[in-house]
């Protein structure tokens, strides 16, 4: 009896793990609904079906071409695409393939002849791939960026190879598990890929291919369904290669011994003559890495193996490695912009390592490439000029820091505060005798009254004066510092302030960090704790400023002595005035636009008129709503012209009209009608 294997590629199910239903459950459904008494489906895995066939063989070649071409419009995909696979597959069944045996004829080698076509025909051959040395794939690991343990296992395994074929003990190498501690975007599929192939290389009896498989395993969110069902299924299936199954244990880590989970354990260790079993975590601290590890290890051998996160050389060679791939170059001093990018990638708390530096990479090849097209120089390398284009904050580099707080409406108030800080830590510097105090900073004040642009320029004004080393500015939020899982905090913060070495580090909304309630589940103290060990530890050569309205400032740092008095130094940033918020639109409308003179007077006539209640709120976002408006107004402004079919944009009075009568904007209070006559 003949049975049809259905195949999806493993790599297009991982980019679709997230999708409502999965792929192979709609391939399932797909089956099940269109072919009712020609196929049945026996079994399915994550990305495999084995259907029975009751049907002869040109309906069941047609029920193939039905199933990719409707799979293919539901997914949007070309009909020749190689997502699909299928190929017919004898049922080794004792009692059918003694029944062939027995019956078989000339008819019959006819119908294998065509079977074998059938396969040919229904399967996307991709090619052979072509076996690695041993040496080939250690030269390749040796020449990954970082992962400083892997290649040392991978060393191991090359090593202890020759002793496992000579004494017949290579079986032992399925028993040991390994603990990947590793975040997400940091090359796991690419280690997981040159794991594979050193183990195909390495000539043990047992492994002569190997098939990866990356799994995320999630709690289950109600008691009908088992989170474990699918991968139980892939586990037991019989197959003839090693299955190196890597399992995101990630959000079990506070649930090891949960009976579920510990079931499924059971399971994976009974089945592993052919798996070898890769679970992965975040990047944690090693007590907990220990911790997760010994909890596994009740049950299986398991080997941890943690990837620190790319340090700043390690992130510029895999973009240099990128750039390569393209035939680029880039010089030297053009890595400054790309470092800046990189900071402001980093700014949300979301930054996804070789996946970020990649879209970085390309976006920079993007913008050479279209200078190229309009006559730009040198067309495959790439000049500091070029690097800029990439990063917002090198855009004014050339200008002083001093020049930038002249620039800024108020500026003048902080100019004092900031000489006076400067001063001092210049004089402890130059003075043997005198200790060189802290240089971190509190920011207090509403949304929008300039914390983030003070901030960076005081990064600026601390390099020019030789105090800091490299003048950067990195940006977070408070509860960006904290893990999802127990150990992922204080990693995560130490990564934050390593890459602020020599720079500034700003923590935005700081006050989320501490909740006073002590709870396991809040990781804020824990950030707060590596964050205050990083202050002391650099206190010359990194500036945490903390910003946050005034009276949640004060609650941190009330609760937080060891906090408060390595932050010395408090800027205040009070609400704009009237006038100042006037000021600085007409600086954000001068440096882009032409305008009617008709239109100042309105807008002057708009601030003026803001409520007190509205310009003394702790809500009010000051220049942030001004950028807002600002926005709105020359939006109004290029419909405008588009209808009137305008080549150049200009502002003009009712574009502002427009824009501030719109809700957000409007200030004026109805008043509400009075009961009877009025006379």
């Amino acid at each position: 009896m003949l049975k049809l294997v259905v195949s999806l590629s493993h790599k297009w199910v991982l980019d679709h793990r997230s999708d409502e239903i999965r792929p192979i459950e709609y391939l399932e459904k797909l089956v099940s609904e269109q072919f009712k008494g020609q196929l049945t489906v026996d079994s399915s895995s994550h990305a495999e079906l084995v259907i029975s066939i009751s049907c002869d063989e040109a309906a069941a070649e047609q029920a193939v071409l039905k199933i990719r071409k409707l799979f293919s419009e539901h997914y949007s995909l070309d009909e020749d695409n190689d997502v699909l696979s299928a190929q017919m597959v004898e049922d080794k069944d004792e009692d059918s393939e003694s029944a062939s045996n027995e019956a078989k004829s000339d008819s019959e080698e006819d119908s294998e002849e065509k079977k074998k076509e059938l396969r040919e025909a229904l399967t996307k051959s991709k090619g052979t791939k072509k076996a690695l040395s041993v040496d080939e794939c250690i030269a390749r690991i040796d020449g990954l960026v970082g992962a400083k343990e892997f290649k040392a296992l991978s060393h191991e395994l090359v090593d202890i190879a020759p002793q496992l074929c000579e004494y017949k003990t290579y079986d032992i190498l399925n028993f040991q598990s390994y603990l990947f501690s590793i975040n997400e975007g940091h090359g796991l599929s690419t280690y997981l890929s040159s794991m594979a192939d050193l183990l195909e290389s390495l000539g043990l009896p047992n492994i002569s291919s190997v098939e990866i498989v990356e799994e995320g395993i999630r709690p289950r969110i109600s008691e009908l369904v088992d989170p474990f069902e699918g991968l139980k299924k892939l586990i037991t299936r019989p197959r003839n290669n090693t299955l190196l199954l890597c399992l995101d244990i990630s959000e079990w880590m506070n649930k090891l011994h949960d009976r579920e989970f510990r079931s499924f354990l059971m399971l994976v260790c009974r089945n592993l003559s052919k798996l070898i079993v890769v679970f992965r975590i975040p990047f944690v601290d090693k007590e907990v890495l220990s911790r997760v590890g010994e909890s596994l290890g009740d049950l299986m051998f398991v080997r941890t193996v943690s990837f620190a996160p790319f340090d700043k050389a390690e992130l510029q060679a895999c973009a240099d490695a990128e750039l390569k791939k393209y035939n680029f170059t880039i010089a030297d001093e053009a890595w400054e912009g790309f470092h800046g990018r990189v900071a402001e990638e980093k700014r949300d708390g979301k930054f996804y390592g070789v996946n970020t530096v990649k879209k970085i990479v390309r976006d920079l090849l993007y913008k050479k490439q279209l200078k190229n097209a309009r006559g730009g120089a040198e067309p495959t390398h790439i000049c500091v000029e070029d690097a800029r284009e990439i990063c917002e904050i090198l855009s004014e580099s050339n200008v002083s820091a001093y020049e930038m707080l002249d620039r800024m409406v108020g500026g003048e108030d902080f100019k004092k505060k900031i000489d006076e800080i400067v001063a001092q830590i210049k004089l402890a510097l130059r003075t043997p005798d005198v200790e060189i105090p802290c240089i971190h900073m509190r920011f207090v004040g509403n949304p929008g009254t300039g914390k983030t642009t003070v901030a960076r320029i005081v990064g600026k004004i601390l390099k020019e004066n030789g105090i800091l080393r490299i003048g950067g500015f990195f940006e977070c939020s408070g509860r960006d510092l904290c893990g999802r899982y127990v150990g992922e905090t204080a990693p995560k913060t130490s990564s934050a302030c390593r890459d602020a070495y020599g720079s500034v580090l700003f923590i935005d909304e700081a006050y989320s960090l501490y909740r006073g309630t002590g709870g396991d589940a809040d990781y804020g103290r824990e950030a707060l704790d590596t964050l205050i060990a990083e202050m002391e530890n650099h206190r010359t050569d990194l500036v945490v400023i903390m910003a946050g309205y005034t009276d949640e400032m004060n609650t941190l740092m009330e609760g937080n002595a060891g906090l408060a008095s390595r932050m010395p130094y408090v800027i205040e940033f009070p609400n704009f005035t009237r006038e100042q918020l006037y000021e600085i639109f007409l600086s954000m409308m001068r440096g882009q636009f032409e305008y009617d003179e008709k239109l100042l007077p309105a807008v002057e006539d708009y601030f003026m008129s803001i409520p007190d209640a509205i310009i003394n709120s702790k809500e009010f976002s000051n220049a942030r709503f001004v950028r807002n408006l600002f926005e709105r107004t020359w939006a109004k402004a290029s419909m405008r012209c588009q209808l009137e079919k305008l080549d150049t944009i200009k502002l003009i009075k009712d574009d502002f009209v427009r824009a501030s009568s719109d809700k957000e904007f409007c200030f004026h209070i109805e008043r509400k009608s009075k009961i009877g006559f009025v006379k």
